[in-house]
């Protein structure tokens, strides 16, 4: 804390108090802190199955501690082809992929906090939703649907996500 008559004498010119004077001391402190804070960091993150194939996205980008998921599909472990049953096996195996690339990550379903779907077909919504729900039961995150013209592959449904993750991995 400055020397009391530091303060004494701006107080008489800004006809603050001393005690106003401290506190305004503290805010301008905190804020020359968090004005030098580092950005946070960005990683951009593929596994190394999803590499080989060299897509033109990342399978998440890590921003502090937020995971952005790229959309995901029902698409089989490590093949091109949609898990068959429909909207519900293709909802199924979206999730599991996406509950994949979580854990992966240093997250889990349980940390979504929102969800896109996009459908190719909106009649197919509450069928979508049944096996939705398996895979949030407690806590739901925000989430919006809509209706798509097409999805890659013939797909019915795409999924993306945001969650929280742990600090990154060394």
């Amino acid at each position: 804390m400055p020397h009391r008559p530091a303060f004494d004498m701006l107080g008489a010119v800004l006809g603050g108090t001393p005690r106003r004077l401290a506190a305004l001391a503290a805010l301008m402190a905190t804020v020359a802190c968090a004005s030098r804070r580092a950005p946070p960091e960005v990683a951009y993150l593929t596994s190394p199955a999803r590499a080989a194939a060299n897509p033109p996205y990342s399978e998440a980008v890590r921003v502090g501690d937020l995971l952005f998921l790229s959309g995901a599909l029902g698409v089989l472990p490590g093949r091109r082809e949609l898990a068959p049953g429909g909207i519900e096996g293709e909802t199924r195996q979206t999730l599991e992929n996406i509950k994949r690339v979580l854990e992966e990550n240093g997250s889990s379903l349980e940390r979504v906090v929102k969800c896109t779907v996009m459908l190719a077909d909106v009649a197919e919504w509450e069928a979508m939703n049944r096996v939705y729900r398996e895979y949030f039961p407690r806590n739901k995150p925000a989430r919006s649907a809509l209706g798509v013209g097409g999805l890659v592959l013939g797909a019915r449904v795409e999924i993306e996500c945001i969650a929280a993750a742990g600090a990154p991995r060394p």
